[in-house]
């Protein structure tokens, strides 16, 4: 997909290694090669009393987080199809896991992210996002060995959605909200989703997903009676519908009493939006893609999508033509009390400007956008650890957590 970037003798890398990509089809080829940082481990700084720490460089990594009852251990997902792990900050010899074979890697296929269960510290298991070799997008779950290793055996496959045509919008992203898991999958590529799946509530692309992955009664997983199509047309895994590429999407628990859920759509040819309303209300709900490409009637490619009514308007969204931006990579509403500066403020970049960026999130409109004075090439990914530090990924390599000057 079409993928401007800082520097344009860096084109070429980024359209065979971009994510989160706006823009039109991508038949894609697999990529092999891994680029390194050349950044400093130094710390680097920015106003406001926040600065970038390096915590080791890797292999296109692309998420970051901790697992519950191990706070001295991280673990960084490598797109190639591996899971490192760091305690106490040093990385160790063998990775996590290697998923190695089954996994599809090149432009925005890969391994794509890792979900831990509240109760991962007795249960064992876990949970890894990728695409297979026939490019369908797979959940599957797996059980660790020791704290720091998992075991090979145990893969149990939860779900499998197709998605051959093309190689783009894949979404990635896995979070747990108590004992159910919610995962954003992409409308399935190309540009202004010419089957139209974000709008059918037939189809699982385009979606906000909500399932109970542990096996229930001879299913790989269960779906809550309370999911909105549950008894009435639509798939009962839906839980919101009518996204583009939820890429990376968090939950806000420290902004107000109920949790709150934070999506970073990709944009197509013009907007990147950010989507924010409360899990309750995420209910059911349509974000407008592609009657819609930010606050704006979509008008490009494969559009003629007529608007639904009552869709969720973004609470912030932002032109390509603002200083070179391509597509969103979201993030978090700052949880660590430490980063006092940025406590309760919403942290995104975009993939091609570099620049970290926060905002004040609200239920009608953001507010306070602004830049960070830190920059990371290529930012893949934002994630956390569980006590809720944060952490940037760099697809050339470098892992940053964000830590007080």
């Amino acid at each position: 997909m079409r993928r401007p970037s800082l520097a344009a003798t860096l084109l070429v890398v980024l359209l065979s290694l971009a994510l989160p990509a706006c823009g039109s089809a991508e038949t894609g080829s697999q990529t092999d090669g891994s680029a390194s940082g050349t950044t400093s481990d130094a710390a680097t700084s920015a106003k406001g009393g926040v600065a970038l720490k390096k915590i080791g460089n890797f292999e296109s990594p692309v998420y970051v987080s901790g697992a519950p009852g191990f706070p001295r251990l991280l673990f960084v997902v490598e797109q190639p199809g591996r899971i490192e792990v760091l305690r106490n900050g040093k990385r160790l010899a063998k990775p996590f896991l290697d998923l190695g074979g089954p996994v599809q890697f090149g432009g925005e296929r890969g391994l794509l992210s890792v979900a831990f269960p509240p109760d991962y510290a007795q249960s064992k298991r876990f949970y890894v996002y990728y695409t297979d070799a026939a490019g369908s997008i797979r959940i599957d779950e797996f059980e660790r060995g020791s704290p720091t290793r998992a075991l090979p055996g145990s893969r149990r496959s939860v779900i499998s959605i197709p998605h051959a045509e093309n190689s783009n919008h894949n979404g990635g992203q896995m979070q747990f909200l108590g004992d159910l898991l919610y995962f954003g999958t992409g409308d399935g590529g190309s540009g202004g989703d010419p089957p139209n799946n974000a709008q059918n509530k037939e189809a699982l692309l385009g979606k906000l997903l909500r399932i109970d992955p542990r096996r229930s009664g001879g299913r790989p997983y269960s779906v809550p009676a309370s999911n909105p199509f549950v008894g009435r047309g639509g798939r009962d895994e839906i839980y919101s519908y009518g996204l583009r590429n939820p890429f990376r999407f968090s939950f806000d628990t420290v902004t107000a009493k109920q949790p709150r859920i934070a999506i970073g759509d990709v944009g197509q040819n013009v907007f990147e939006e950010l989507d924010y309303t409360t899990v309750g209300r995420a209910k059911g709900a349509n974000f407008g893609w592609d009657a819609f490409e930010g606050f704006a009637p979509y008008r490009d490619e494969n559009s003629g999508t007529a608007d639904p009514g009552g869709t969720v308007k973004p609470i912030f969204a932002y032109p390509h033509s603002r200083g070179g931006s391509c597509s969103i990579t979201g993030g978090y509403v700052v949880a660590d009390p430490k980063l006092r500066s940025l406590y309760k403020r919403y942290v995104y970049a975009d993939f091609c400007e570099g620049q970290l960026r926060s905002l004040i999130p609200h239920l009608k409109r953001a507010s306070n956008e602004k830049k960070l004075g830190l920059s990371v090439s290529s930012p893949s990914s934002f994630g956390e650890d569980t006590q809720h530090r944060l952490y940037v990924t760099s697809l050339e390599g470098p892992v940053y957590r964000l830590v007080p000057r």
